[in-house]
């Protein structure tokens, strides 16, 4: 089975452990990979469709370890139980809808020892419900793929009385990636740049006309000032 870069880079992501679940397996891919490579000895593939779980079933099925893989219907993390897995994968769904999965499964929050996190949208809004919550980013990857960035970050636990006061700006960049100088991350910011060039160049003749013009002018050019200063502190 070949995955694609990011399903890989999750996949890669896990340490090794007894179990695994999958939260939104769609095909299963994840968890059969994960097992077939010995990354973990067992595993759940979830999801709240009987659709993706019929496919999730047939890719267990085709790679002969429905012994070792359950699948399982669950609304996010709803049907899992404490000590069930040690690794907890959610990939492939908005950042809303993770937090929103996270959220409704509290009750796992203590027992698992990594989540792997592939939000597509709201990604500094679920660094900081992370931060909030006391899930530190242990480990974030970027990868570019079919004309997409896609973030995938290695989240653990931490109490409460560990946490420090971040500012907002601390969650829209990644703060791993610019110290690891990361080429894909900094293939992103460029492309941001030009977008917030195109869209503060684009409201200045309007700005003179409209109140809300000009303040979102003065907010792409702040956010272009950040974007600059991130790659500055990367080169």
């Amino acid at each position: 089975m070949r995955l694609s870069d990011r399903l890989e880079t999750v996949v890669s992501m896990v340490r090794p452990a007894e179990s695994a679940a999958d939260i939104g397996t769609d095909h299963g891919h994840v968890p059969v990979e994960l097992v077939r490579r010995g990354t973990v000895k067992r595993a759940l593939a979830m999801d709240v469709r009987k659709g993706p779980l019929s496919r999730a079933e047939e890719s267990v099925a085709m790679a002969g370890l429905e012994n070792r893989i359950e699948t399982r219907l669950s609304d996010g993390l709803e049907k899992l139980s404490p000590g069930e897995a040690e690794a907890v994968v959610i990939a492939g769904m908005g950042g809303e809808l993770m937090i929103h999965i996270l959220e409704q499964g509290r009750h796992m929050w203590d027992s698992v020892g990594q989540w792997i996190l592939s939000p597509q949208s709201e990604i500094p809004k679920m660094r900081k419900w992370l931060w909030d919550n006391g899930f530190p980013v242990e480990k974030e990857e970027m990868v570019f793929e079919d004309g997409k960035f896609y973030t995938i970050l290695s989240v653990g636990r931490k109490r409460e009385d560990d946490r420090e006061e971040r500012p907002e700006r601390f969650f829209y960049y990644s703060q791993y990636l610019i110290d690891a100088k990361d080429p894909v991350f900094l293939k992103y910011l460029k492309e941001e740049e030009e977008k917030l060039c195109s869209l503060a160049e684009s409201l200045g003749p309007l700005g003179a006309h409209s109140e809300r013009a000009a303040a979102k002018k003065r907010e792409a050019e702040e956010d272009l000032r950040y974007n600059r200063e991130v790659q500055n502190e990367m080169q």
